[in-house]
């Protein structure tokens, strides 16, 4: 009945976040504890009341300043200084830029978006087909959710009470094979399309290259650094880091001005409170199915299924799977976590954040799937190519991922070793 009231819901063409709070009422309503209703404001902003989520909008705001400031288009010149001379050299670079652009933005679409302006005409203008280039920059993307810092790690750690900065902790080392993993697959790709060598580069201009881009570099530098020295939380790194991104674009590479600072704001301001009101929203669904004991009631069918933590996994990673075909990361992650962590963790003996890197992992590449597929689409949008073609070049890159997720699942060390070595 809540299934199919929520489905409706979403039908009839509800946001998700009004959708979530309608269906924590009618759940209420049908539960004969209408008393609950007192509480329903309490809790509602009670969502809010989370140190973690102040990073979120600072995260976003970074992502704007560094779009304004230049900085994504220096990461992709000193990655040309750096790779371009090899064959398929642009498609190197492409990825090697997506994940500096990761390790700063942590929005899969944000990434895409700005990678589409920079990368693709480049590719296209030395002899890359145009829509494999599209696709080669729409799988970067995906090193978006697990490389450090993560809007969806951010995310999932407020809604399941974990250290933010311990899931990206969690998070480098599987970034890091991801990322490898895609080099395989841009060179097997180099192989089929017979992708072109880049013009070789001289050293005095590698050098010109990486000297300008040392400021930009800074960021990722000093966000990873601060998170991993115990010096700052990811808010307090991500503030530094914003004050330090307008620092670069005003008086470094003086390509902001004092309006772009405030366009800045008020477009990370209007991105900040959409997703704030749908955790939010969340944190009600959260409250009522917790009451309700639905964790529990989901637990008692899956252990009538199976008692294997890894036959487990793959059912997740199935309904994940289809999950993010259908709808975006964060709703997603507010529907799956508070049902499914407490029997992962409680039931099956897995760890919260080899949980959560899987759970962000698979709900990115859904961004990349149809019939939703956000990512695809402006990807789609922002290369000028269909999004049918596109989804069947990035096929390669899902097979990747797979991969990877499959040695998340096998081998949790991938994700819990590096906090284990820093504690």
């Amino acid at each position: 009945m809540t299934g199919l009231s929520f489905l409706a819901l979403l039908v009839i063409g509800l946001p998700i976040a009004f959708a979530l709070i309608a269906l924590a009422m009618i759940m209420i309503w049908t539960s004969g504890n209408p008393i609950l209703f007192q509480s329903f404001p309490q809790q509602f902003f009670g969502g809010l009341e989370n140190y973690g989520l102040l990073a979120l909008p600072l995260f976003i705001l970074l992502g704007e300043f560094m779009n304004a400031g230049g900085i994504g288009r220096r990461l992709m010149n000193v990655s040309v200084a750096l790779l371009g001379s090899v064959r398929g050299g642009l498609a190197y670079v492409n990825l090697v830029a997506n994940m500096m652009m990761a390790s700063i933005l942590g929005s899969t679409v944000a990434q895409i978006t700005i990678m589409s302006r920079v990368a693709v005409p480049e590719m296209e203008r030395t002899g890359y087909p145009r829509d494999v280039s599209v696709a080669i920059t729409a799988a970067g993307g995906m090193l978006a959710p697990i490389i450090p810092p993560s809007m969806l790690f951010i995310i999932f750690g407020v809604i399941a009470q974990l250290p933010i900065g311990d899931l990206f902790i969690a998070g480098i080392l599987p970034g890091v094979i991801l990322f490898v993993v895609f080099l395989a697959v841009i060179g097997w790709l180099g192989q089929r399309h017979n992708f072109p060598r880049s013009e070789k580069v001289a050293l005095a201009q590698r050098l010109r290259a990486m000297r300008d881009a040392l400021p930009a570099v800074l960021i990722p530098v000093v966000i990873i650094g601060t998170i991993l020295g115990g010096v700052a939380t990811p808010t307090e790194s991500a503030a530094v880091a914003s004050i330090l991104a307008i620092l670069i674009g005003r008086f470094v590479y003086r390509e902001m001005n004092w309006s772009d600072i405030w366009s800045s704001f008020i477009r990370a301001g209007a991105s900040s409170a959409v997703v704030l009101f749908l955790i939010a929203a969340a944190g009600l669904f959260s409250w009522v199915i917790t009451f309700n004991n639905l964790p529990a009631i989901v637990s008692d069918w899956l252990q009538g299924v199976t008692s294997s933590p890894l036959i487990f996994l793959l059912l997740i990673n199935l309904m994940l799977l289809f999950l993010g075909m259908i709808t975006d990361p964060i709703p997603a992650i507010i529907l799956v976590v508070p049902v499914f962590l407490p029997v992962a963790v409680n039931v099956y003996g897995i760890d919260p954040f080899q949980f959560g890197v899987i759970v962000c992992l698979n709900l990115t590449a859904g961004l990349l799937t149809p019939p939703v597929g956000t990512g695809l689409f402006a990807a789609a949008m922002m290369g000028n190519v269909r999004a049918e073609r596109l989804a069947v070049l990035i096929t390669p890159f899902f097979v990747a991922v797979a991969f990877v997720q499959a040695l998340l699942v096998l081998f949790p060390p991938l994700t819990l070793g590096l906090n284990n070595w820093l504690r």
